[in-house]
């Protein structure tokens, strides 16, 4: 009995951490299903992703210091988004007063959803970590990371030496949670692989109902590749490095206090 009590509150604490990204994806299917006579489906997504935050915020489901999270990632997506667009790897085919350069401000949210996600497991499961390799190595790798979505279509993709990596990097690194009075833990490189995967499953919902549509998906949606998988694998790497130096710098510890070696 004592073990499903614990995976009740280990669910309960994921499903709460979840609202955000439930949220998006309700607005998807939700805009997809009703026609909107009055406002363009992009720009009723954004207000109703912006009205979501705030609601979180004054309901304390989301602290400040946690907005400014989700902040920053909206702005690394945005910014991700509009490359990508302009280099034909997806569209966002629908009108919208809110798009900048063929992009919709709202998309940015699909990335701070993963931060907001970050951030809620965080600090509902009173997460700290062991082994962390430090500042410079993982800011290095997490730059390195992000420059590869950019650069690899100009040269070689990089993706695989920089899993290889990720594992090297990280090999000593475990994450510690709580949950009610019981200490689990887990190697951090695992948690990558089980985050990105389920972002991937995701991703396919989001297609399935319109939020952007990659070039195979035009004339019929089909599943995402599963290549798609190792791409969310290392944006997930991206969004634990930030966070975790956030965490570590708002603690006002120094690295070898806030992550045990």
């Amino acid at each position: 009995m004592k073990p499903f009590v614990q995976l009740l509150h280990f669910g309960y604490h994921q499903a709460m951490s979840c609202i955000f990204p439930v949220a998006i994806f309700g607005t998807l299917a939700v805009s997809s299903a009703i026609e909107m006579p009055f406002i363009p489906r992009y720009d009723a997504i954004l207000l109703i992703l912006l009205g979501v935050q705030y609601l979180m915020y004054r309901s304390g489901l989301e602290t400040l210091d946690e907005i400014k999270v989700i902040c920053v990632f909206h702005l690394i997506g945005l910014l991700l988004e509009i490359y990508k667009v302009w280099m034909g790897s997806w569209s966002y085919p629908e009108p919208g007063y809110t798009k900048l350069l063929g992009v919709p401000l709202y998309s940015g949210f699909m990335y701070a959803s993963v931060a907001s996600f970050m951030c809620q497991v965080w600090r509902r499961l009173r997460m700290d970590m062991t082994g962390w390799p430090g500042l410079a190595s993982s800011a290095l790798l997490g730059g390195a990371i992000y420059l590869n979505f950019f650069t690899h279509h100009f040269i070689p993709d990089f993706r695989w030496w920089l899993t290889a990596l990720v594992f090297i990097v990280f090999r000593k690194t475990w994450i510690i949670y709580r949950v009610r009075t019981k200490t689990y833990r887990m190697p951090l490189s695992l948690a990558f692989i089980i985050v990105g995967f389920f972002i991937w499953l995701a991703e396919n919902i989001a297609t399935f109902f319109d939020a952007w549509k990659y070039p195979d998906q035009h004339q019929t949606w089909q599943l995402v590749s599963f290549s798609k998988i190792s791409s969310w694998f290392l944006l997930v790497i991206i969004s634990v490095i930030i966070v975790a130096q956030l965490k570590h710098v708002k603690a006002g510890r120094t690295s070898n206090s806030t992550f045990h070696d």
